[in-house]
């Protein structure tokens, strides 16, 4: 990282953001952990990829807030450096309750600011990370994956030429097709398992095991 960066961090504050996404560390991840770690990973990224626009970054930190602690007084938010922005951020990336994920998906795609898109880029990165078999069924995996294709790479792909995009929509591909392979390599194993079990099973059967 350069001087310059370093000072953008250095002067960025980030420690009121941090304090309120404390709230989130009761709030438990079904992959274990918390929401309140997703929500620095979420961070990370965009650190990550130098990416740090302040406003993007606080929201960041914030961005499950209003959903996953709905009682979350606005104005807690808005009070702080860079709060009314950061507030509206939040909200643009928040799903309504009522509203289906994948409208909410494309809704964003379509009329998404910059800001919104990017930061839901990077928290797809983290959610798709989070992903694995033991903890998550194939299927919900599958479904997962599948969304991500059709909702969530269109929204980096709308953004094509623009360099933090297009390097984040190739990390999210590259990410499916490593979950794609788990998936595949499971179910191999699980049909192979069913194979051996049957042929066991017909070996009984012909030796008369069954017999009484």
């Amino acid at each position: 990282m350069e001087n310059w960066q370093e000072q953008i961090l250095e002067h960025m504050s980030l420690a009121p953001y941090i304090q309120k996404a404390m709230a989130l560390i009761g709030i438990k991840r079904r992959v274990g952990g918390n929401q309140f770690r997703h929500a620095m990973d979420t961070m990370s990224i965009l650190i990550d990829y130098k990416y740090l626009n302040p406003v993007v970054l606080k929201a960041a930190v914030i961005h499950d807030l209003l959903e996953d602690v709905p009682g979350t007084d606005p104005e807690s938010i808005r009070c702080l450096e860079d709060g009314p922005r950061v507030y509206e951020l939040v909200l643009e990336v928040t799903r309504p309750v009522s509203q289906p994920k994948t409208e909410y998906l494309e809704q964003l795609r379509l009329h998404g600011s910059y800001e919104a898109r990017i930061l839901k880029l990077a928290d797809r990165i983290s959610n798709i990370t989070d992903l694995h078999l033991g903890i998550d069924s194939k299927r919900r995996i599958a479904d997962y994956v599948s969304q991500t294709r059709q909702y969530v790479i269109p929204i980096a792909e709308d953004l094509a030429g623009d360099p933090l995009a297009d390097n984040m929509g190739k990390e999210l591909k590259d990410l499916l097709l490593l979950k794609d392979k788990l998936v595949k390599t499971y179910l191999e194993k699980v049909e192979q398992k069913e194979k051996l079990r049957c042929e066991i099973l017909n070996e009984k059967a012909g030796s008369g095991f069954f017999l009484g």
